[in-house]
């Protein structure tokens, strides 16, 4: 018998997408001011943080 992951394969992307948004968000509140400089400078530069004026 055939099973067919595909009927859920959208909950569990987006399961993943929360888990690995957990993890980074636990990941970023331990830098220190100056990594957190750097992170920003290397997400700016490569265009994955848009800012609204």
């Amino acid at each position: 018998m055939e099973y067919n992951h595909f009927h859920s394969f959208g909950q569990d992307e987006e399961l993943r997408r929360d888990e690995l948004l957990r993890i980074i968000e636990r990941s970023v509140q331990q830098l220190t001011l100056q990594e957190l400089e750097a992170l920003y400078y290397d997400m700016s530069t490569k265009n994955y943080i848009h800012e609204s004026i």
